[in-house]
């Protein structure tokens, strides 16, 4: 069954590898748990679960291999292991109440009659001691009571169902779901230099312990906080084609002003040109030179770009192609110089992937950023934030 486990784990996209497997064997051979199939599923967890996003994804595979549960990644119910059903039967129930169990059959005819009883009934049922509801003593349901019962939703009482069916505890740092500002922040994390800085406020362990053996007292040591200290340059697109995005890049722009202390952000539309702005109204008696961003913010900052790189191919190929005012310089011009004194630079485009090659204006950013265009998903943010941590200034 625990090769079963892998295979489903790595089938799911979680990487299972045999060193982890040996791990959980020694530990499930040194018994460094209580065996119990709650104490088996946080120590399989801590085993393979090294990225907090594939959290959801754990859980649906243990209840798939574990608990017979449906999940996505297949469609047949894993039998439930009989050693597990007697572990949790002598945790829980009395000699007299596994006798009453024994007097309802075998589980697969208490399943099965869960089964003919979802069938039967039409609406929601409270109390009694047959229909599936709230209350009562039925097998199935929840907040009631039944020794050998099934519980369905709602939350335990009497810690005796055998079988949980139930709303998984972290869907929402599911990898595979919908960006939101908690899952940017998740994928945002893997950009970190970290550094300490500030006043001496933190108790430095190991230097207090080596001061107190070598001077014979105590010898307490302090040092600063680690702090994040990498350096970000945000530039994004506003207006126009950017619009249906903007719900999305808000998120984004939440998520980084909480992950990155060192953020520096400026707006522009289309593509970049001799001017940025501070405020997203672009009002041009505002703007900050772009010549002036590049001797301002040192070669250690990493760039990113927010846009759907979506215009004329002349914005970026031609002088005088914006479609607000004249520039002098063609768009590219401007992108190759920011790619140049700032080597660690990504392109986050809100577009899905597909429709890129639509798009000659796509294309040409593309090359200009030297290819470093990810789509705005969590594993897009997760691609480029590995990638600039690669690159060095």
């Amino acid at each position: 069954m625990l090769l079963n486990f892998l295979d489903e784990l790595r089938a799911a996209g979680i990487g299972a590898s045999l060193k982890e497997h040996l791990v959980l064997l020694e530990a499930l051979d040194k018994q460094v748990i209580e065996q119990t199939p709650e104490a088996f599923y946080y120590l399989s967890r801590a085993t393979f679960v090294k990225d907090e996003g594939l959290l959801d994804r754990f859980d649906q595979v243990f209840a798939k291999v574990f608990r017979g549960v449906f999940t996505d990644y297949g469609q047949q119910a894993a039998d439930v292991p009989e050693e597990w059903l007697k572990a949790i039967a002598e945790k829980y129930l009395t000699a007299e109440e596994m006798e009453k169990i024994k007097s309802l059959g075998s589980w697969d005819e208490i399943m099965e009659t869960l089964k003919k009883r979802l069938e039967e009934q039409q609406k929601r049922h409270q109390g009694g001691n047959k229909w599936i509801g709230t209350g009562g003593t039925s097998p199935f349901g929840n907040s009631g009571y039944n020794p050998e019962g099934v519980r369905i939703g709602g939350e335990s009482r009497h810690k005796r169902a055998i079988k949980v069916w139930d709303k998984r505890e972290f869907q929402n740092l599911d990898a595979t779901r919908e960006l939101g500002t908690r899952n940017i922040k998740i994928a945002l994390r893997r950009l970190r230099r970290f550094a300490r800085e500030g006043a001496a406020e933190e108790l430095d362990l190991d230097e207090t312990i080596r001061g107190t053996a070598k001077q014979g007292w105590l010898d307490i040591h302090m040092r600063p906080e680690r702090h994040n200290a990498v350096k970000v340059l945000l530039f994004l697109d506003v207006g126009g084609s950017m619009d249906p995005f903007i719900k999305l890049v808000e998120e984004l722009f939440s998520a980084a002003t909480a992950e990155f202390k060192n953020l520096e952000f400026f707006y522009f539309h289309n593509c970049l040109y001799e001017g940025l702005w501070k405020d997203n109204r672009r009002r041009f008696t505002e703007r900050t030179p772009t010549w002036d961003i590049l001797h301002k913010y040192g070669h250690d900052y990493k760039v990113i770009f927010v846009g759907d790189a979506a215009m004329s191919p002349y914005e970026v190929s031609h002088p005088g192609g914006s479609v607000e005012h004249f520039n002098e310089e063609a768009g590219g011009v401007w992108l190759q110089r920011v790619a140049h004194v700032y080597p660690a630079t990504v392109w986050l485009n809100p577009v899905p992937e597909a429709q890129w090659g639509y798009s000659q204006s796509t294309k040409l950013i593309r090359e200009l950023v030297g290819g470093s265009m990810y789509p705005l998903t969590l594993d897009g943010l997760d691609g480029a934030m590995r990638e600039l941590t690669r690159k060095k200034h």
